[in-house]
């Protein structure tokens, strides 16, 4: 009796240390959950002001110019577009001459060849833009084991979920620059202060606008001074951003202009098609009594 007496003493001492760890732990867990955000991005992206929003919204091909001068010179380092042909910044207000230029200062591996290898050539405008790295784990390999993003159409695959009621406002707004917006806050919000209690991963970089998790692999990209305008535009991180964050929203929606125009002639023709059918009502029905 006295042995039984014993091991069940020496039982509730094993259970008692067991739950007063687990309550550590899970207080330790809640501590650092009250301290750190449960939700990305931590700050949602600003709303800026695109030439190309609304309804009846255009692109600013100075801006598109600029922006991709900004890829060309920054981006292109470790971001592919592969989906985007030289032949389509036609809409960028470059001639035929230009574009020409233009893609013959890119080097395209091609082939094969009539004996069977491949080469390699200068572009031409019905070539894409050629990506820095052969393959995909060759571009994680050099950037600390995350491969960058294709960018060919991140301006419409990036952009936060706005909630009630903002998306039903957006749908007579015709809001479609969240990927711009997220894109321009992304690349200006480095530099800030991780909140008290968050761990930033050894090799990432803390920026509070990017949409999947605290910190990403990609360091601070723009600086000021970094690419030279020609035009005088502000030579600022602030302007790199927005004008990339333009031309990317080009690349992934190049005829975003006849789009806007095609929906405006069909509402007007609509108009016009409902009130002459109403007015044909109207007159078939006159003389029958109701």
């Amino acid at each position: 009796m006295k042995k039984i007496l014993t091991s069940l003493a020496l039982l509730g001492l094993v259970v008692a240390g067991t739950w007063m760890s687990s309550a550590g732990a899970i207080a330790a867990e809640e501590e650092h959950n009250a301290a750190a955000p449960t939700h990305f991005p931590i700050n949602e992206p600003k709303e800026m002001s695109w030439s190309f929003a609304g309804p009846f919204g255009t692109y600013d091909k100075a801006q598109l110019q600029r922006g991709l001068k900004v890829y060309k010179e920054v981006c292109s380092a470790c971001h592919s577009m592969n989906l985007v042909a030289f032949r389509t910044l036609e809409g960028l207000g470059y001639s035929e001459a230009q574009i020409k230029t233009l893609a013959a200062g890119y080097t395209i591996h091609d082939g094969p060849n009539d004996a069977g290898d491949m080469f390699d050539r200068p572009g031409k405008p019905s070539d894409h833009f050629p990506a820095p790295f052969p393959n995909e784990q060759a571009a994680a390999s050099a950037n600390g084991g995350a491969a960058p993003p294709d960018m060919s159409l991140l301006a419409k695959a990036r952009g936060v979920e706005r909630g009630f009621p903002r998306f039903i406002f957006d749908i007579f707004t015709q809001y479609a620059q969240g990927g711009p917006d997220y894109i321009h806050s992304l690349l200006t919000g480095y530099d800030q202060t991780p909140p008290a209690g968050m761990v930033i991963p050894e090799g990432t970089h803390y920026n509070p606008y990017f949409l999947s998790g605290v910190s990403l692999k990609m360091p601070k990209p723009l600086s000021d001074g970094q690419v030279t305008y020609d035009d005088g535009s502000p030579q600022t991180v602030d302007q790199y951003a927005r004008d990339v964050s333009a031309f990317l929203m080009f690349a992934a929606e190049p005829h975003l202009e006849d789009r806007k125009k095609t929906g405006f002639r069909v509402m007007i023709f609509l108009l016009l098609f409902g009130a002459l059918v109403y007015m044909t009502k109207r007159r078939v029905w006159a003389d029958v009594a109701h």
